[in-house]
């Protein structure tokens, strides 16, 4: 079986583990191992996904599983994108009883359901069933992810999802492949949530890989084109997992390429690589 989930499209035989670690063949199907078992849930200010220009100053339940389709030599959130079924303590929930903790968190400010901290869509099936619910309830669907997914399964999702912050770690082919992705597949995924919900973009700059003001310049001016209020995000590197001999990136140098930005983009923010981890404080 193939799973046409992402454009790595996984050849799997029976009992057979996919790339992201997070979907296997059983039974003659593709399935996901990761539904409703959950790695980390959290009640964080919508600012931490980061979204600076959706709800600010609300709260929003943030669950996240375990598994992804990169490779990132710096993730953050190792511990959980990097794990497999059985290698992390997981505690089981039903969609239907995330929507209803979700609506008992109202009164705290909740808005919704943020999908994050992994790669929310290798856990595909769960971010789709959970957010009907939560449609149904009343509240907001916000997906933080890299994009890395295929344009009809993309299609089909965007109509629940209120809000994306998507990753975009670079902008050249080359620094995409070291990392196991493809950055047309990004972009074009940038491009269609742009036209269904809010959407927001990250990029982590790494010194010395993506952080040329010409890479940053070239980025702006892409993400112009498809709409110059989405909001970037530049966030400052730390050393982490397989990049520790990295030192983090000079504040110095996240503003200069924040100024380069500013050129084509009319919202551009700076902070660190804390956003999306849980606990994280995002702040240079």
């Amino acid at each position: 079986m193939i799973c046409e989930l992402c454009f790595h499209h996984c050849d799997l035989s029976e009992g057979q583990v996919g790339f992201c670690r997070a979907r296997a063949c059983r039974d003659g199907a593709i399935v996901p191992l990761n539904y409703g078992k959950l790695t980390s849930l959290a009640l964080d200010p919508i600012e931490k996904k980061p979204l600076r220009r959706f709800h600010p100053g609300s709260m929003v339940l943030s669950v996240g599983s375990f598994g992804c389709n990169l490779r990132c030599p710096f993730c953050q959130n190792h511990e959980i994108s990097m794990a497999g079924k059985g290698e992390i303590e997981t505690v089981e929930l039903s969609s239907e009883a995330l929507a209803d903790k979700a609506l008992e968190l109202r009164p705290c400010g909740n808005v919704g359901v943020a999908y994050t901290y992994n790669e929310p869509l290798v856990g595909y099936e769960y971010v789709r069933d959970c957010a009907a619910l939560v449609h149904e309830r009343g509240m907001v669907n916000v997906l933080v992810t890299n994009g890395t997914i295929e344009e009809k399964p993309w299609r089909a999702l965007l109509p629940l999802i209120d809000a994306a912050n998507i990753d975009l770690k670079g902008f050249t082919p080359e620094w995409y492949k070291r990392l196991g992705g493809d950055l047309e597949t990004v972009k074009r995924s940038i491009s269609l949530a742009a036209e269904r919900c809010h959407v927001e973009v990250t990029t982590l700059l790494i010194p010395g890989e993506n952080d040329s003001v010409e890479e940053i310049r070239s980025l702006a001016q892409w993400l112009a084109s498809v709409d110059r209020n989405i909001p970037l995000h530049l966030s400052r590197f730390f050393p982490r997992y397989r990049m520790t001999n990295r030192p983090p990136t000079p504040v110095e140098r996240v503003a200069r390429l924040a100024d380069a930005a500013r050129e084509h983009l009319s919202f551009v923010y700076t902070g660190s690589g804390g956003y999306g981890r849980p606990g994280g404080q995002g702040r240079l």
